[in-house]
């Protein structure tokens, strides 16, 4: 059972003028070690990062909250796994709100997924439920 979805559109340009601008402060602020050192040993670091501000931001929206709602831009967090692949992990409040979406019996899965066009980064969350007893 699909929990929730969450889309986000993310300028790459907009996020570089923020690194300029505000350099560690917004790194900082928004993005985990683990995301900052992936993103530092791409070509792109503004590109890398845009991607995961999108996904924070349909993170949330999947979540039903916003950012509006309590959730902090580190309670998300995206990783990548050995075969490139992003997941997402949760923490803070942000995993509380999941674990308060998340129906008895069931476990949540978070699918993510992510693409940079220049200028545009995008990325597309789906929270899945799935009966324990499948897992």
């Amino acid at each position: 059972m699909i929990l929730g979805i969450g889309t986000d559109l993310c300028n790459i340009e907009r996020i570089e003028g923020t690194l300029a601008r505000f350099g560690d402060r917004f790194r900082d602020r928004v993005y985990t070690e683990v995301e900052l050192r992936k993103a530092r040993s791409r070509a792109h670091e503004a590109a890398t990062l845009a991607k995961r501000w999108a996904a924070k931001e349909a993170c949330s929206k999947a979540l039903g909250t916003g950012l509006r709602m309590g959730i902090a831009w580190r309670d998300m967090a995206v990783t990548n796994l050995p075969t490139g692949q992003p997941v997402m992990a949760l923490t803070g409040w942000a995993a509380e709100r999941l674990a308060e979406m998340t129906p008895p019996g069931h476990r949540a899965v978070i699918h993510v997924t992510l693409t940079d066009d220049h200028p545009w980064a995008q990325a597309f969350v789906v929270i899945e439920a799935l009966p324990l007893a499948l897992s």
